[in-house]
């Protein structure tokens, strides 16, 4: 068994679920942030529709440096563009997992900011925890901001309070 093989199940498990979140997201509530220092839920959707680019990125170069000024995400127009876009990310992100070697997923890369390296460890870690659990960590912020709008949650690690089965 290769390594992506046992990535995919996950990354599978856990993109359904990210989907379904998104799929929730109403077009009139885009600009909507439960305070001052958060995220919109467009930029937080935006985010989630576009993190998966990371996968393509982290198993084709050994390093990123975000410099002196680091990147802002992409703005996403509203909830069909930020499904579509999520849906792309996903099929990309999903065909490079599968097509890497072990040899790849075991090379070391690192994420750097002017030179200085936050940190250096196998891009297979990098994209357990670096891509998939900011995207599950992300998915429960979304979470918390469609209960704040009394939009239903959707179910991840079985039912949700709007999805109960009994």
């Amino acid at each position: 068994m290769t390594l992506s093989d046992t990535l995919l199940p996950e990354f599978d498990q856990e993109t359904a679920k990210t989907r379904k979140a998104i799929e929730r997201v109403p077009a009139d509530r885009w600009n909507w942030k439960p305070h001052d220092k958060s995220m919109t839920l467009g930029e937080l959707t935006s985010h989630l529709a576009t993190l998966l680019t990371w996968v393509a990125n982290t198993i084709d170069h050994d390093s990123f440096d975000l410099g002196p000024n680091p990147p802002k995400g992409q703005a996403l127009g509203g909830p069909a563009e930020a499904l579509a876009a999520f849906d792309e990310n996903t099929q990309a992100a999903r065909a490079a997992i599968a097509a890497a070697s072990d040899e790849t997923f075991m090379a070391t890369w690192s994420l750097r900011a002017g030179g200085k390296t936050f940190f250096a460890v196998p891009k297979a870690d990098v994209l357990r925890s670096f891509v998939m659990n900011h995207m599950i960590h992300h998915r429960a912020q979304l979470g918390v901001y469609l209960r704040l709008n009394d939009i239903p949650v959707p179910a991840t690690y079985g039912p949700s309070a709007d999805e109960q089965i009994f």
